[in-house]
């Protein structure tokens, strides 16, 4: 039977589509550029990697903080939309004035601002799934989003691509041409949520019970305490923060890594384009097989095969196969997590939640990139950096094996299908 989308499920989508040429933007053209304004300060290879490390930390410590009391705040009715519309604003403009920075320092300062204003936005977003579709088909709407995404975010990288590498065929400067790229990635970013932004209604919500600042920080130390009996979550929580740091810990510092062992800048962005051409039939396809085979299984299959990311890459074609890999589970892992999750949490609290998940996903790349650059630094080698990220996958593994185990807890299993009851879904 044909999978079909329903109105609002689509412009869920369209965000995905929109955000992922600046979650794109990142882990390509970005780094190049900062490399490039190193160099002009004569910083090395090694330290340049360190130091877009030390910056990817910074913005994921933001968004561990802030996270969890943005995704409280806007579980109260009529807050989601405006939390979600003021974090997309600020993650676009700071993605304008990127293309005006000159120093790598202010550069960097800047980069930190613009990427935890995107991940703040996403927490919203990842929440709002609860109120746009169903729990059956959460998996392959998940799919679906993270899917088109990857292939959408190609049309304004490529546009980007073509200014970076041939700029002064066209007359301008390398400077000029990444203003542009950046002011067109702003542009479609801020297009394609408009429609979601129109008809985005908040089925699920909880009344406020004090000023909305109190009642986050409440909130946060009452989730703990949640937490500590519901133990498929917390077993969840604690095999994504492993897993997933690895995994965008690998998203974030791609091309910086290449960059730092000497390979061909064109190659690198080549190669990271082909990852997204490949991730999207591999995502539709992990959707669909989602409804014959359990998310909890594809997860565990996308677990072991980014544990043998960490090889040594010292050749340009080492890095295009690594490319078709990483694309061909990246979106399985990152969807099938996110729809698995939304399943085991209540509805009305899924801000909250999601707050929480974001602390053990892009927060946790915290641990990851300052495990890279610091083992990069200590032994002199990128490799080895890189190889110590497969001790993240390990642990991720066996501890979703324990989550997927656990039953849910009392108060979902005395109330089956609570968490899904949306009247007016879809229209």
């Amino acid at each position: 039977m044909k999978f079909k989308l329903k109105p609002i499920e689509k412009k869920w989508i369209l965000y995905d589509i929109g955000n992922s040429a600046f979650a794109l933007l990142i882990s390509t053209i970005i780094p190049i550029y900062f490399n490039y304004l190193a160099g002009d300060a004569g910083i090395s290879e090694v330290n340049y990697l360190a130091y877009w490390g030390y910056a990817t930390s910074a913005a994921t410590v933001i968004v561990a903080v802030l996270g969890p009391l943005l995704g409280t705040v806007s579980d109260v009715a009529g807050r989601k939309k405006k939390i979600f519309m003021i974090a997309l604003l600020a993650g676009a403009f700071g993605c304008v004035f990127l293309g005006f920075m000159q120093s790598w320092i202010w550069f960097l300062l800047l980069f930190v601002f613009a990427k935890s204003a995107y991940s703040l936005s996403l927490v919203i977003y990842d929440s709002m799934l609860t109120d746009i579709t169903s729990e059956e088909r959460m998996d392959e709407v998940s799919a679906q989003g993270y899917a088109w995404g990857y292939i959408g975010s190609c049309v304004p990288f490529i546009c980007s691509l073509l200014l970076v590498l041939f700029y002064d065929k066209v007359g301008i400067s390398m400077q000029t041409a990444m203003g542009i790229s950046f002011f067109l990635v702003a542009v479609w970013w801020i297009a394609l949520t408009v429609p979601l932004l129109k008809s985005y209604r908040q089925t699920h919500s909880r009344k406020p019970t004090v000023h909305a600042g109190q009642s986050g920080v409440q909130r946060l130390g009452q989730i703990v305490s949640e937490l500590r009996k519901d133990k498929k979550v917390l077993f969840f929580l604690a095999a994504f923060f492993f897993y997933i740091d690895g995994v965008y810990t690998i998203i974030d510092m791609a091309t910086a890594y290449g960059t730092a062992l000497g390979l061909d800048t064109t190659g690198l962005l080549l190669a990271l384009l082909l990852t997204q051409i490949v991730a999207f039939p591999a995502a539709l396809l992990f959707g669909k097989i989602s409804r014959k085979v359990s998310a909890s299984r594809l997860i565990l299959v996308c677990i072991s095969a980014y544990f043998l990311y960490g090889i040594g890459l010292h050749r340009q074609y080492q890095f295009w196969i690594l490319a078709v890999c990483v694309g061909c589970f990246q979106g399985a892992v990152q969807s099938m997590s996110r729809s698995y999750y939304a399943k085991i949490i209540p509805a009305e609290k899924s801000g909250e939640y999601f707050g929480i998940y974001d602390i053990c996903g892009k927060g946790a790349s915290f641990m990851g990139t300052i495990l890279v650059s610091a083992v990069s630094q200590i032994t002199g080698s990128v490799n080895l950096g890189v190889g110590a990220l497969s001790v993240m996958f390990l642990a991720g593994f066996f501890l979703f094996l324990k989550a997927d185990k656990t039953e849910k807890s009392e108060e979902e299993q005395e109330n089956p299908g609570v968490l899904f009851q949306q009247p007016g879904l879809g229209q």
